[in-house]
């Protein structure tokens, strides 16, 4: 998939650019809202607003970065301001989660126990406090690049690095449990 450049983005009609952002993106934004609030309808409304700032901040996409990372700094800094408002303190239900859909070509046993290991894994994975969770998001189910991850998240290589081999330790410590 190619890369929106600062000058497709500038000739373009700013409602075809922003569908042309939610088709290619929408997906990842639902799913990186999801690893933070652990509510698909949460998640689902983070989506839509982190899309309207988008939208309204497409003018000061200057090219310096990939769309991309601009676009999940953007969602990371909303779904964090988000967890320390007041109304998600004070108003946000309890948790969901999404459901896993099973293939035709797995058994029901084999799924029941996939779908059983993701979502032990998951869980662990939402309990990790928010800086090691955001990392192993971004690298394991987004593939992004360490550097990629150091730019969105606003942080260096080193503490992207080191904040990786810390959840990965403090996962198989909640895993083994």
């Amino acid at each position: 998939m190619k890369e929106l450049t600062v000058e497709w983005i500038q000739v373009q009609d700013k409602e075809l650019v922003i569908d042309e952002i939610m088709d290619r993106y929408g997906q990842e934004i639902l799913q990186l809202a999801y690893s933070y609030v652990n509510s698909v309808a949460v998640a689902e409304d983070l989506t839509q607003e982190i899309f309207i700032k988008c939208y309204k901040n497409l003018y000061r996409y200057s090219g310096k970065s990939k769309f991309r990372t601009w676009l999940w700094q953007i969602a990371i800094n909303h779904c964090k301001d988000f967890l320390k408002s007041w109304y998600n303190k004070n108003i946000i239900p309890a948790t969901d989660y999404f459901p896993n859909h099973i293939s035709e070509k797995e058994s029901i046993e084999e799924a029941v126990i996939q779908h059983e290991e993701d979502h032990e894994l998951m869980s662990a994975v939402m309990k990790l406090p928010t800086k090691y969770k955001e990392v192993i998001y971004l690298f394991y189910y987004e593939e992004l690049l360490i550097k990629d991850i150091a730019l969105v998240t606003k942080t260096g290589t080193n503490t992207v690095k080191t904040r990786l081999r810390r959840a990965k330790s403090l996962l198989k410590e909640m895993l083994e449990e």
